[in-house]
């Protein structure tokens, strides 16, 4: 059945007079507008509806009736004791529970519940699905999603204003009608709530409709015909002479209706992005993105690619999208600088990190400094000589920046530069390049709009300019792509605010004019938030959104040629490059961060990749007679870049003659040349693609000759008899008289090249090895391959593998295994050879084995250190340095994400008093990140002691903090504090009143940490609240006790809650 027939049947049940299969048996009142516009709509129609309601439902306890069966949580079955689709009357529902009896079966649970709306709607297709989604969260309704893709577009349109409250059992109530009465008018509340966004939505369907559905007016994915002139601002072209204008001339307001809303943005940038531009889009893609090699291209050409494997910092920090990212010197190696982006370990949020990546060791190291930029997403990174700047970006929904900090390598320190000339507007998702010391900026977007202005920095005065329009200009835009070849700038791509845009323009800084460019080839589809790069004479175009089936390809345009052409990447089927960075050193390409959330899959980061561009040449082929691109079926192509001369005819016959180089079919071949000629050859073979990646070079036995395996493509120029290598046609140095440095240019012909391998006296040789590259094993595989023998040699049961440990922990150069691995003592017989191996399997130098925290009063470690000299370690985290004894102090990772928290606070003018300072957990993200005035560092664990005096030190801030030795009741200070922190696992009651009696009589912030049973939540929060209060009014301190803030920072154990209430006392 089609969709116009399932509507038919719907829309006629809905219609019938016979009730329906719900319990009520038909539509809720206040919820039949809404379905009426929905059903209206020619691509949906509604299979399910609930306006909300507010009950009390009756159902059997766990493991009642059924047979004792265990039920599905939402399936226990049970009936309703009372419900109400408006708002509930307290007095009715007391009556019904206190008034009668028999209300339920004996012994079932009595729930008090308010349910939001929710609404089942069928689509049309994906992209009728993706406009409602973004309709619907628009109007509030935050957990909406597309459920299904599969057959049928499904969305279920819902939020999270829901509330549930046991009561007690059938007869056995806990609470009195009064609470009772308390919680009724919550969930009236909570129903008025539902109600404006219900209403919220239905107003927006009758005044804007659906933008982006098959029946309105784009297709947000780009698949349909888009009427490009009906754009607002989509191309153009400003009359000459007017001089400059002003920015809010070149401001493009954001479209309220119609296309996709730039205001989604307001949460795309939120802890989740659920509700961003890229999520609104990734919404209206099946799931072609995730299906990789599925898809196939029609050439088979392909780049190498790997996956980088970080080291010293955890892998987590690249875990970003939205950053920036550039090249970096330092002391003469070049490195990835990475600044900025949303995610993160730990909870995700904007971040301030700078990060420095070694691409070819993996190495990732955060740099160290007193001040940076704030935290933000959605800015630039340009590298202008030896300085980075950071311009604008996004610090949160109505924090859009303008500010710009450089980064001078020599110094090594962030400044905030103090900018002079024309205004240069708040912006983020805007582009910028650098010609010689100016940066080019670009669009970008505010909550104004959307710019079209090209904005000038001068790195030298410090000030901004603004070019007058010239040229063919092109229309507002963000999320596009710009970067700098020579004397030019070249744009591709971005939003509109309407849709996305694929316009390529080129910008020339001399002339200072725009030109909308024309080329040849497939060019590159509407897509924004890529990555664009420039690679010798191509320039690169790869990732983007929206997502389409040729999401593993890089477009590439030759820049002499004006010709695009794609090459595949694999193993970009399995990431999602959407608002990541791309950073080119030398012949690598490495793509830093990405990724985006959403309903249909989730939350996905993207793990730092390189790709090796050096066959990029080689895969490029003009056909002189009409001037169009072919491209090789080979793996490494081989192609001629010139124009001038034609390609060599395949004629694929096999030659015998072993001098002049004939290939068998037997197997691999390997050139086999003499160790002085192996630069220049090595040089020769990868530059046209001719070096067979998937084997390595090596050195005979003799040491006196290098053998490189070559490709097929080699064999093929090799068997034609119009491409035998004649060997008395050269020399090295005549006639040709070709150097290394003259390999560096593009006027290396291919026969020219062919000519010179010849003339080095190689031989081809069957590669009887034929070393292929290994490919890459997990550490508990290569764990599993170190013990195994290990267990064999000494008679023990190869069932002892079971014990392995699937995962663990890294603290500084510490590999720490879980303490429920290696049980078995058997193990401890073989414990001497034995950690050496688990050791080299996780690339460790240092192994230890966690223990239980020793439940004192000073929380030791009981941490087993099995490899190594002594239990001393340092520890990078969120810009800090710890160091610790490990064997002796607890470092629980778990809390990262409550120290960065910490960190973030502003409390520049504020003492703080931290009662459990260990090694300075917390003491230090005050401190080094949140910049507090002073702090009081209580501790009593001597060990613990002497690495807090070793950390302050360190990290530059000693004299900014006390430490006061012994128990924080007799020692802690009083009267002088902005904020107490009690950072105690399981509880820090003991320590409330000297938290209370620390804090200045105006009143402050109490940071309480606490484990908690999930199912007590409300209750410790009570009691907290109370406790506090009770205590202020013992010691004198009229102040008013609420809740700020409740953070849930991790699972400490089943259903065990760590927990950090921010409590703030005010005076009355």
């Amino acid at each position: 059945m089609d969709f116009a027939r399932r509507k038919a049947a719907a829309l006629a049940a809905l219609s019938s007079p016979a009730p329906d299969k719900s319990p009520k048996g038909g539509v809720d009142a206040p919820i039949a507008p809404l379905l009426e516009v929905l059903n209206s709509h020619p691509d949906l129609f509604t299979t399910s509806s609930c306006s909300g309601r507010v009950s009390v439902l009756a159902q059997p306890q766990e493991g009642q009736g059924q047979g004792a069966a265990k039920p599905k949580k939402k399936a226990r079955g049970g009936g309703w004791v009372y419900v109400s689709h408006d708002p509930a009357d307290p007095d009715a529902v007391v009556e019904q529970l206190f008034g009668r009896s028999g209300s339920g079966a004996a012994g079932d649970e009595l729930v008090l519940r308010f349910e939001p709306m929710i609404v089942a709607v069928e689509c049309s297709d994906a992209a009728a699905a993706a406009a409602l989604v973004a309709a619907a969260i628009s109007a509030g309704f935050r957990e909406s999603g597309i459920t299904s893709l599969q057959k049928r577009a499904m969305v279920a349109i819902r939020c999270s204003i829901r509330m549930e409250v046991p009561l007690g059992q059938t007869g056995e109530l806990v609470v009195s009608p009064e609470y009772v009465r308390y919680l009724v008018r919550i969930a009236n509340s909570k129903m008025e709530a539902n109600k404006k966004r219900m209403d919220r939505f239905l107003d927006l369907l009758q005044t804007k409709g659906l933008s982006g559905s098959s029946a309105g007016s784009n297709n947000c994915n780009g698949s349909q015909p888009v009427d490009h002139s009906a754009s607002l601002g989509r191309e153009v072209k400003m009359p000459l002479g007017k001089g400059a204008k002003n920015n809010d001339e070149y401001l493009v307001p954001k479209r309220r209706n119609g296309g996709n809303n730039c205001d989604s943005d307001d949460r795309g940038d939120s802890e989740i992005g659920k509700g961003s531009l890229e999520a609104q889009y990734f919404e209206n893609q099946n799931s072609s993105w995730s299906k990789g090699v599925e898809h196939g291209f029609g050439n088979k050409n392909y780049l190498s690619t790997a996956a980088l494997k970080i080291s010293g910092e955890p892998i987590e920090k690249l875990f970003l999208w939205g950053q920036s990212s550039c090249v970096f010197t330092v002391g003469g190696e070049q490195w990835v600088l990475t600044f900025g982006g949303f995610g993160g370990p730990g909870r995700h949020s904007r971040r301030n990190c700078s990060l420095l990546l070694d691409h070819k060791s993996g190495l990732l190291t955060e740099m160290i400094f007193k001040e940076s930029p704030s935290p933000r997403m959605g800015h630039t990174v340009t590298s202008v000589g030896n300085s980075t700047y950071v311009i604008g970006g996004r610090g949160g929904p109505s924090e859009i920046l303008d500010d710009v900090w450089v980064l001078q390598s020599a110094e090594n320190t962030w400044l905030r530069l103090e900018c002079s000339g024309n205004v240069f507007r708040p912006r983020h998702r805007h582009a910028a390049a650098a010609v010689a010391s100016k940066i080019y900026v670009f669009g970008g977007l505010s909550n104004e709009g959307i710019y079209s202005c090209m904005n000038v920095f001068d790195t030298k005065s410090k000030q901004w300019s603004m070019l007058p329009a010239a040229g063919e200009w092109p229309c507002a835009r963000h999320s596009h792509s710009l970067v700098s070849y020579g004397s030019k700038l070249f744009m591709f791509g971005g939003h509109d605010g309407q849709q996305a845009l694929n316009d390529f323009y080129s910008f020339d800084t001399t002339t200072l004019r725009w030109n909308k460019e024309s080329t040849n080839g497939g060019t590159p589809s509407p897509r924004f938030s890529h990555c664009m790069f420039i690679y010798k004479n191509y320039l690169g175009i790869l990732g983007g959104c929206p997502i389409t089936g040729n999401n593993q390809e890089v477009t590439l345009l030759n820049l002499k040629h004006g010709v695009w052409f794609s090459v595949s990447i694999p193993m970009l089927s399995q990431c999602l490059c959407v608002r990541s960075s791309s950073v080119l050193i030398e012949d690598d390409l490495v793509i830093v961060g990405g990724g985006a959330s959403c309903y249909a899959f989730g939350t996905r980061f993207n793990q730092p990749i390189i790709v090796d561009l050096h066959s990029v040449d080689s895969m490029f082929k003009l056909d002189n007679k009409d001037g169009t691109l072919t491209q090789s079926c080979v793996a490494t192509s081989t192609v001629d870049l010139s124009r001038d001369e034609s390609i060599i005819g395949h004629d694929m016959k096999s030659q015998n003659d072993a001098c002049c180089g004939g290939f068998t079919d037997s197997g691999p071949l390997i050139l086999q040349l003499e160790k002085k000629y192996a630069k220049l050859a090595k040089d020769i073979l990868k530059k046209f693609g001719w070096l067979d990646l998937a084997r390595k070079v090596r050195v005979s036995h003799d040491n006196s000759h290098v053998l490189f395996p070559v490709n097929e493509a080699f064999h093929v120029l090799n068997t034609d008899k119009h491409s035998k290598m004649e060997h008395d046609s050269c020399t090295l140095g005549e006639p040709l008289a070709f150097t290394e440095n003259k390999l560096a240019g593009d006027n290396l012909s291919l026969q020219n090249a062919l000519k010179i391998l010849s003339s080095c006296n190689g031989s081809f040789l069957k590669d009887e090895l034929a070393i292929s590259r290994k490919p890459s094993k997990s550490p508990q595989t290569i764990m599993k391959e170190l013990v195994s023998p290990l267990l064999g040699s000494k008679g023990m049961s190869s069932q002892l593998l079971e014990q392995l440990p699937a995962r663990w922990e890294t603290l500084g150069d510490i590999i720490i295994l879980p303490k429920t691995c290696f049980k078995d003592p058997l193990w401890e017989s073989v414990s001497e050879e034995l950690w050496p191996l688990i050791a080299k399997s996780l690339g460790a130098q240092r192994l230890a084995r966690q223990g239980k925290i020793m439940p004192n009063g000073t929380r030791d470690s009981t941490l087993e250190l099995l490899l190594g000299n002594n239990g001393w370690v340092t520890h990078h985290e969120n810009g800090i340095r710890y160091s610790l004894d490990a064997t002796k102090c607890m470092f629980s990772s778990g809390n990262r994400s409550e120290k960065l928290r910490m960190g973030q606070l502003n409390c520049r003018d504020e003492v703080v008093v931290d009662l459990f300072a260990g090694i300075g957990y917390f003491v230090l993200p005050f401190l080094v990140k949140a910049n507090a005035k002073f702090v009081y560092a209580c501790e009593w664990n001597p060990h613990a002691l002497e690495a807090l005096r070793r950390n302050v030190r360190d990290n530059h801030v000693e004299d900014r903090c006390i430490i006061l030795e012994g128990d924080n009741r007799v020692t802690a200070p009083k009267g002088v504090a902005d904020r107490v922190c009690l950072g105690l696992l399981p509880s820090s009651e003991c320590s409330w009143a000297t938290a209370v009696r620390a804090l200045r009589v105006e009143g402050g912030i109490l940071h309480i940490h606490g484990n908690v049973n999930d199912s007590d939540e409300t209750r410790w929060l009570d009691s907290v609240v109370e406790s506090i209060s009770d205590i202020a009014k013992a010691h004198g301190l009229p102040w008013n006790i609420s809740l700020d803030h409740v953070e849930r920072v991790k699972w400490y154990g089943p259903h065990i809650r760590h927990l950090v209430v921010d409590v703030r006392c005010r005076p009355i």
